[in-house]
């Protein structure tokens, strides 16, 4: 329900457009003057507001540019009783959506009313979609398996059955839940994504379901939850097994009923979500385990979708390296590049390699040789050299790499005797100081050697220590 907040200093204003508003299916606040308008509309937990432009205490044109300095996800629609073209430009100039004199046309209010909810929703999800989308804005793949995921995604998007997305880190469950959005008839609202397994058992609720000024230490004021932002669109709740049990009951009711009450607030806000969530973990098993409620896992799992790892859909290698290698190949503004590719023994050995990190290895790996490698045609030692250091923590003891072909990185690349030492002990070192936290001391000591040997090697190898 998307909450209107009405400032005008007309007590028979107030109660008309509140009426016909609560009619229409909003929430709706309203304030008597500038000052008590501007502090409740800078609680952040209005989506439009109504300004009148003269009123006591502060003016409304004063209210309208502090809203719009300090409040961007808030549209305003200023009206007036004594207005003229000049004060509709200025207004609109200050960011006002819209511009209506009074005597107010009713029905032109709900119009203008709902064609400014749309926009300011779909400004929320824009900036949502640029602040976490993947680089990778499109399911890339050829194998049976992705294809089988497409066809599953035309199929079920259209409805609001919640979703279940399994798989390994890094196979891009986030992705399949985006293009669900996409696809359905809720792609004009926004997406919302919640990491459950980065909030704080403590938090959770205010993450998800907001809070009242002043429900808890350092609440300075009121703010809507993941559940109310996504009103219309689609939840994400990322890492869903990672959420404590009594998280877990809270947001079992909220799917459930649609219902929920802010932090603080005995007041019930409804809205209208679809659930789509996402786990690297076996949920059945956590079921079994007593660490996930049988019940929300049935409520949540109505259609799951597993994406498979990299190592078997290796069909896919080819077309995702090449798209990666396209994406990050960019010189400088107005500067021609050449367009690179991957040998047909750098493909190969791109194949064979297990990627323990799936998808998100492999972006890593061909970003840093579009950044680092001048070759057009990529070769397997760059290859080689590239996968090998995103592995370099473990590397196996001498008495374990007695094949040379078990360490490639040094047998079979361009590296020099010389450099290969250094890249190894620079790499080495630069593992054992972020094991210790940067501790000279117990660096030192857990490699073996003593400080002042240690600090002659940072200074030599250019390692920064932090």
């Amino acid at each position: 329900m998307n909450k209107i907040l009405i400032v005008d200093d007309e007590e028979s204003i107030r109660e008309v457009l509140s009426g016909i508003l609560e009619d229409e299916g909003y929430s709706v606040d309203s304030a008597k003057d500038g000052p008590e308008g501007l502090k409740k509309a800078e609680s952040g937990v209005y989506d439009l507001v109504i300004l009148d432009v003269w009123l006591p205490g502060m003016g409304g044109m004063e209210v309208l540019d502090k809203i719009k300095k300090t409040i961007v996800d808030i549209e305003v629609i200023v009206i007036s009783g004594h207005g003229n073209i000049d004060m509709a430009v200025k207004a609109v100039k200050i960011g006002a959506f819209d511009f209506l004199e009074k005597p107010l046309s009713l029905d032109k209010v709900i119009t203008v009313v709902k064609n400014a909810l749309k926009l300011e929703s779909l400004k929320k999800e824009n900036r949502a979609l640029k602040e976490s989308l993947f680089l990778e804005d499109r399911i890339t793949g050829a194998s049976a398996q992705i294809e089988k995921i497409r066809k599953t995604i035309r199929q079920v998007a259209a409805s609001d059955a919640s979703i279940m997305i399994t798989g390994e880190n890094g196979t891009g469950k986030e992705l399949v839940a985006r293009e669900i959005h996409k696809e359905s008839n809720r792609n004009d609202y926004p997406f919302i994504e919640v990491n459950c397994a980065s909030i704080p058992d403590s938090l959770i609720e205010s993450e998800l379901f907001g809070h009242e000024k002043g429900a808890f230490t350092g609440a300075v004021s009121g703010r809507k939850g993941k559940f109310e932002l996504a009103d219309k669109g689609t939840l994400f709740l990322d890492e869903i097994a990672d959420m404590s049990l009594n998280a877990q009951s809270k947001v079992l009711r909220a799917v459930q009923e649609m219902r929920f009450e802010r932090v603080g607030s005995e007041k019930s806000v409804q809205v209208d979500v679809r659930i789509i969530c996402a786990t690297n973990k076996d949920v059945a098993a956590e079921v079994k385990a007593g660490r996930f409620r049988e019940d929300l896992y049935f409520r949540l799992n109505v259609i799951p979708i597993n994406v498979p790892p990299l190592r078997d859909r290796k069909k896919d290698i080819l077309l995702l390296a090449n798209y990666f290698l396209k994406k990050y190949n960019k010189g400088k503004p107005g500067e021609s590049v050449a367009e690179k590719a991957i040998s047909d023994e750098g493909y190969n050995i791109l194949k064979q390699y297990p990627w323990p990190g799936n998808i998100r290895e492999l972006k890593n790996v061909l970003q840093r040789i579009s950044v680092m490698s001048d070759e057009t045609v990529i070769s397997p030692e760059t290859i080689r050299y590239y996968l090998d250091e995103t592995q370099i923590t473990n590397v196996p003891s001498a008495a374990e790499r007695g094949d040379p072909g078990k360490f490639p990185i040094f047998f079979d690349s361009a590296l020099a005797l010389n450099d290969a030492k250094d890249f190894f002990e620079k790499n080495f070192i630069i593992r054992k100081l972020e094991k210790n936290s940067y501790n000279i001391a117990k660096t030192a000591k857990d490699m073996g050697v003593y400080p002042g040997n240690l600090h002659q090697k940072i200074k030599k190898l250019g390692i920064n220590v932090k």
